[in-house]
């Protein structure tokens, strides 16, 4: 149905030379998600390379190397927007990996839409993304992670099951669909009782008023779903007033600038939805083979949103190669037909809203470290 709807869009998309096939990237590589965007472009960047090493993309018998269109969209809507509208209609790229959040890749749709080029974003979250006004789906648009309430259901059940959580106060960020969202989805699916629910924004610094509240209410965890930059000093502050329950958040927290703002010490009994966990991936052959190519390039762990844009590059190049075209229509249309794709995050299928089909783990964080996961069903 997917494909159907990318064939009768009235662009004919763009088309690829002999030699190349151009992917563009509009990435958050400044600005308040720099930490996401710059690890999601090493693993788009290493992604091409063992690609463009192994010969390049195989389009109809003939093998053609990946070029790399990277632009900055600074964390801003407007700014990626318009490195869209560059990479379609001027660099006249096959397809677009990112951005890496929501409202910047929500921004980018309209010049998707007009050019016909799809975009694979390696960790927009929120539900709606993939999805136009009227409910339908939006025939260029593709993710590599999977949704919020995906995360806050698995975050609600973990805090039963595994935790014995029975009284929970949850601390959403209120600045975007990310937070509230997940915090919809874990108080909707939590079976205990939210004993109090509060808001922060992005930039806060101060989280002590609201942690003290909490404090006196005889909790078992916090829910925090956020970015690193203000979950870090959640946990920093709610340690040093002594809390010391579990502290369980999202994604957004997978990025080890975590445990710097923090304080390895106090980043213990933490815990976070992933869609990547090293301990869980050193049983695929598949993750086991990237995450050692990434320790030798950056000398470094892999971090979970360089793995999500790696699976988006070779999601492209399976699309690419399954079509036996590099046309950006032709693209969009094998994009939403992968199934059982082998994925350093695990086997991937493409629904039919354009979202993975993928396992999803919880990392635990003790003195600022990963020191155990959980698979979640």
């Amino acid at each position: 149905m997917a494909g159907c709807g990318a064939a009768k869009n009235t662009s004919k998309g763009t088309h690829q030379d002999n030699k190349t096939v151009k992917i563009g990237v509009n990435m958050e590589l400044s600005g308040t998600a720099a930490g996401y965007g710059n690890a999601q472009k090493q693993g788009i960047q290493l992604a091409a390379e063992q690609i463009n090493d192994a010969g390049g993309i195989n389009v109809n018998g003939h093998k053609k190397k990946i070029k790399l269109i990277i632009r900055d969209n600074k964390t801003t809507i407007a700014t990626s927007a318009s490195v869209a509208a560059q990479l379609t209609t001027k660099d006249k790229v096959a397809a677009i990996v990112g951005p890496a959040t929501t409202n910047a890749g929500t921004a980018e749709i309209p010049n998707l839409t007009k050019a016909s080029v799809p975009s694979v974003s390696p960790s927009a979250t929120d539900p709606g993304y993939t999805l136009q006004k009227n409910g339908k789906v939006q025939p260029f648009v593709f993710r590599a992670c999977f949704q919020n309430n995906f995360q806050g259901r698995s975050a609600a059940r973990f805090a039963e099951n595994k935790l014995k959580a029975q009284r929970v106060a949850v601390y959403a960020d209120n600045s975007s669909d990310y937070g509230t969202g997940l915090a919809k989805a874990f108080k909707q699916t939590f079976k205990g009782k939210i004993v109090d629910s509060q808001t922060y924004s992005e930039g806060d610094k101060d989280f002590n008023a609201v942690l003290t509240s909490f404090k006196g209410k005889k909790i078992d965890a916090i829910y925090v779903p956020g970015y690193y930059t203000e979950v870090g000093l959640i946990i920093k502050q709610a340690r040093q007033m002594g809390i010391k329950v579990p502290i369980i958040g999202s994604d957004g927290m997978a990025d080890p600038k975590l445990a710097q703002i923090a304080g390895a010490k106090n980043a213990t009994n933490v815990y976070y939805t992933t869609p990547f966990s090293v301990h869980v991936a050193a049983k695929n052959p598949t993750a086991v083979k990237f995450m050692n190519a990434y320790k030798e390039r950056y000398h470094t762990t892999a971090p979970t949103f360089s793995a999500l844009a790696y699976d988006s590059v070779y999601m492209v190049k399976k699309a690419i190669e399954d079509e036996k075209s590099d046309d950006s229509v032709k693209i969009a249309a094998g994009l939403a037909k992968i199934k059982d794709f082998d994925g350093v995050t695990g086997k991937i299928t493409v629904n039919k809203t354009h979202d993975p089909e993928m396992p999803i783990a919880i990392e635990q964080m003790t003195d600022g470290k990963v020191s155990n996961s959980f698979s979640i069903e």
